[in-house]
């Protein structure tokens, strides 16, 4: 296990597990952001990682931005809240988030960048910036309505009111969570075992895709040879016809200059 500022980098297996330890909450204080993006960047270059989880340690998953650093230079220093996400949502690996006990603000908007979320019974999940005169910026009003439903995830955003994860998995057609653990002591091990499942199935899919693009970029070539064939082709014609009229001209000329000649000869022989 190796620790960066306040986030924890552990491989299990092929799965790396990067842990939010900035307690009592695990505010997403640069400190954290930085451990973050640090263990991100880290499990991209380790070809034996097929898969990243992201979870809490101790009471919380991740109670969001830390208030200490409101309206100071860290609040906004890179990464930032919003590039961190992206980071997520972007990632060339499956990102999985295991929430569990409180999953609120930057906490909620972190895990709906990854692309699939496990939560424990009994989370507590919400958008409280509003109770602070203030309205989600990492992209929670655009996201969770896209997971969740409009009706649910406007409801969540405006009162800023903690839902339990179980009401929010009820919600017809919702997306937010692909699974509700059994407790949250196996949150994290059964997060780590929807990460195999999701890597394996995405290499099945990225083998057809790669031949997809090969194909797709031979005939793009193939095209491109068979226009220049054709603009060839139409071209010859011309050419060779003009060549066969300078040919004709030339033949002309060349009697022309053989007739002018025989008429002087005769001409000079008759004198």
């Amino acid at each position: 296990m190796s620790s960066d500022n306040s986030a924890q980098y552990k491989v299990h297996g092929d799965v790396a597990v990067i842990t939010l330890n900035n307690p009592p909450v695990n505010g997403l204080g640069l400190s954290t952001r930085v451990g973050i993006a640090a263990g991100l960047a880290r499990a991209q270059l380790d070809d034996q990682v097929k898969a990243i989880v992201i979870t809490g340690a101790g009471k919380a998953f991740s109670g969001g931005a830390d208030i200490k650093e409101f309206g100071t230079d860290r609040a906004i220093a890179e990464p930032n809240l919003l590039s961190l996400i992206l980071s997520c949502e972007n990632a060339g690996k499956v990102t999985v988030a295991a929430v569990h006990s409180v999953c609120m603000g930057g906490g909620l908007e972190l895990a709906l960048g990854c692309h699939y979320r496990v939560a424990a019974p009994g989370t507590k999940v919400a958008l409280p910036e509003v109770k602070l005169g203030l309205i989600p910026g990492a992209g929670g009003t655009q996201r969770l309505p896209r997971v969740l439903g409009v009706e649910h995830a406007l409801n969540m955003i405006v009162s800023g009111e903690p839902v339990n994860a179980e009401m929010l998995a009820m919600a017809p057609g919702q997306k937010l969570f692909d699974k509700l653990s059994k407790s949250a002591e196996t949150v994290l091990d059964e997060a780590i075992e929807l990460a195999r499942e999701k890597a394996a199935a995405h290499a099945k899919t990225a083998a057809p895709s790669r031949w997809c693009a090969i194909c797709l970029v031979s005939i793009r070539w193939a095209m491109r040879i068979f226009s220049l064939l054709a603009i060839w082709l139409r071209a010859w014609p011309r050419a060779f016809q003009r060549h066969s009229n300078v040919s004709m001209l030339w033949r002309l000329r060349r009697r022309r200059n053989s007739t002018r000649e025989w008429l002087l000869n005769a001409r000079f022989s008759l004198i």
